[in-house]
């Protein structure tokens, strides 16, 4: 992540990820901070194909689930945008660098997940400990 200075405004929403609803739910809820923070219709898409895309690996990856956070950001310049926090305590992620390759998955999926969601936000982190679980932070400004 880059230095840029920013805080929180304090409206995070968090969803529990357990089933596959709640996947459904924290992209609603994406698409609803999208709209308050006034970003477009094709950076509103970026973000909840992110959200999905991370509340599918918490959802399959990381029993009994994690957990999705939304936050609305601005910069001291006053641009805002949106930060998504995808986290557990599953069983982590051994080869991050693989992990982050097109077609790669451990779950017979497509493999674009992870390294899709880097290409559609902003800034993209990714922290994983193996046993321990796993943290995403990505930021879509406006």
């Amino acid at each position: 992540m880059n230095g840029t200075s920013f805080h929180h405004s304090g409206s995070d929403i968090s969803v529990c990820i357990r089933q596959e609803l709640d996947i459904a739910q924290a992209r609603q809820a994406a698409q609803r901070l999208a709209t308050h923070v006034g970003l477009s219709r094709s950076q509103a898409y970026r973000l909840m194909t992110t959200v999905s895309e991370l509340g599918y690996n918490l959802f399959l990856h990381a029993r009994p689930g994690g957990t999705v956070t939304l936050s609305v950001l601005s910069r001291t310049s006053g641009q805002a945008g949106i930060e998504v926090v995808a986290e557990d305590q599953g069983p982590g992620i051994a080869d991050l660098d693989l992990a982050l390759l097109d077609g790669y998955s451990t779950n017979h999926g497509l493999g674009g997940g992870l390294p899709g969601s880097r290409r559609l936000m902003d800034e993209f982190c990714i922290r994983s400990q193996v046993g321990e679980g796993t943290c995403v932070v990505a930021r879509l400004w406006r």
